[in-house]
């Protein structure tokens, strides 16, 4: 029997059928908001800590109160994890600046910011699977605006690029800025790795969020003592690269095998790829 989801909405847990926020929440009107995803991982929310400071980190650059102490969030984050009984899923947490009468402005009479926190289970298996196979992504133009620093749920642009993936039979689209270089991906930061075994991405204070993900793979690669190169990178070096993957909380390391239809390296996941995928949980925080 599927058992009904559960969303926490401005104070209260909800049956996802009858959970709802106001029309004139300004993550409606405006998509004046922010979110976090977090992996779950054996029923426990992985790298929880830097998800909740860039968060904080996100909120002041769109001066949005904290909703309630960060202690508080992470037991309601906890508690949908719980009710929805996720052993392997992601929790999806966003703030908006409120409910006000529409105007472009902030509200001039203060408003509590609206929280939503939902929780779903994904399949690890099939996970698994994809990342066995390896993904495809085309490359698209960057058309977002030069935020992207802030994770805010203004993500039109991420939306259409996604789906022209998906109509390419591809799985993720990468951002190419009027230099011609990657940014980063739809909803993934982007990678390769050079002939000489080098790891390279683009860094991250120009053109792209933050990834957390991508903050602990740089530990990992540390650790293993495997080089990294934080710089741009353009479709063409990527064509020639031996590897490329993609890396999100949602997806760890995603080796990528094609790219705008080219095989990359001999078209399977390549060795560092898989290598980062396996090690990478040795390094996250559990919580």
């Amino acid at each position: 029997s599927q058992m009904s989801r559960i969303a926490y909405v401005n104070g209260q847990y909800r049956e996802m059928r009858d959970a709802s926020v106001n029309i004139e929440d300004r993550g409606y009107q405006f998509s004046d908001g922010v979110y976090e995803v977090c992996e779950i991982r054996d029923g426990r929310m992985v790298d929880l800590p830097r998800h909740l400071a860039r968060l904080q980190r996100s909120l002041h650059e769109l001066r949005i109160d904290m909703p309630m102490s960060l202690a508080a969030l992470e037991v309601v984050m906890h508690e949908v994890v719980r009710r929805n009984r996720i052993g392997y899923g992601i929790v999806y947490l966003q703030i908006t600046r409120g409910v006000a009468r529409r105007d472009h402005a902030f509200p001039t009479t203060p408003v509590r910011p609206a929280v939503v926190v939902t929780a779903r289970s994904l399949s690890f298996q099939k996970n698994q699977d994809t990342a066995a196979r390896g993904i495809g992504v085309i490359t698209v133009p960057e058309n977002r605006w030069p935020r992207v620093d802030i994770k805010s749920v203004s993500l039109l642009p991420n939306v259409l690029a996604k789906q022209q993936a998906r109509e390419a039979g591809a799985y993720e689209a990468w951002f190419v800025d009027r230099d011609g270089f990657v940014t980063e991906g739809s909803s993934s930061n982007a990678w390769i790795v050079t002939g000489e075994g080098r790891v390279v991405t683009r860094s991250a204070d120009e053109g792209i969020l933050a990834g957390i993900t991508r903050a602990v793979l740089i530990e990992v690669l540390a650790a293993l003592q495997i080089s990294l190169e934080e710089r741009p990178f353009t479709p063409e070096e990527a064509y020639g690269a031996a590897e490329a993957f993609v890396t999100a909380s949602s997806q760890i390391v995603m080796p990528v095998v094609r790219i705008d239809g080219r095989p990359i390296g001999d078209g399977t996941p390549g060795p560092i790829a898989s290598r980062l995928r396996e090690e990478f949980h040795r390094f996250a925080a559990f919580s």
